[in-house]
């Protein structure tokens, strides 16, 4: 029997798409626009917690949306009643989006006007953890439904995230949620990471979350 040759595959399989993400940033970076990755799994308040965001600073800094899903565009009509620019990108059912696909979103969205762009990715821990798509801040939502040990079980997530939001703090009377049990174990995973507990609902927290961005955006924008 011949011998079968091994090929030593070195090159990323990620390369092709860290190639468009650094594209993506440089454009960006042209174009004085900061852009925001935001994920979470399926129903922890991404949406709610953008409109509530939008509200508070679309008066302050230009804003557009690029929501993505598999299917439906319930979530980017209702960030168009905030009445910021959003464009919904249907991904033909993969778990997460590339630099590619945000690529495209940006272009039609017009971003090149825009101080602040925000990438809703698709509900999921997982995939999109792995994929650079060009983001100057990646941040990722919790609801306290979700548990306090989420980040035993995801991770990769939330050591590459820059921010954890820990969304619907108004419901922690009915969910058995530890803050200090979380808080713990992300920073073994993440020490640096910044943490804001809130309730779009309630409003509490936001005011705190909302400076954290604004400030983030305009010190790097000088």
């Amino acid at each position: 029997m011949d011998k079968i040759r091994v090929i030593e595959v070195k090159k990323s399989v990620y390369a092709n798409n860290d190639l468009e993400a650094n594209e993506n940033r440089d454009l960006l970076k042209k174009q004085n626009t900061y852009m925001m990755n935001l994920m979470s799994s399926p129903g922890s308040g991404k949406t709610t917690m953008l409109v509530s965001t939008i509200e508070r600073l679309k008066e302050k800094i230009k804003i557009g949306i690029v929501e993505a899903d598999i299917d439906s565009d319930v979530d980017a009509y209702s960030i168009s009643k905030t009445g910021v620019p959003v464009n919904q990108l249907h991904n033909g059912g993969m778990c997460h989006l590339d630099a590619g696909m945000v690529r495209e979103g940006l272009s039609d969205l017009g971003a090149k006007d825009l101080d602040f762009v925000v990438i809703e990715n698709i509900g999921n821990l997982i995939c999109p953890a792995g994929y650079d798509l060009g983001q100057n801040l990646n941040c990722m939502i919790l609801s306290v439904p979700e548990g306090h040990d989420k980040p035993l079980k995801y991770p990769k997530m939330f050591t590459k995230v820059d921010c954890l939001i820990i969304s619907k703090v108004d419901t922690v009377s009915v969910f058995d949620f530890d803050f200090k049990a979380l808080e713990k174990s992300v920073r073994k995973l993440n020490p640096n990471i910044k943490i804001f507990p809130l309730s779009a609902k309630t409003g509490e927290g936001m005011d705190t979350w909302c400076e954290y961005l604004l400030n983030k955006i305009e010190s790097w924008k000088q």
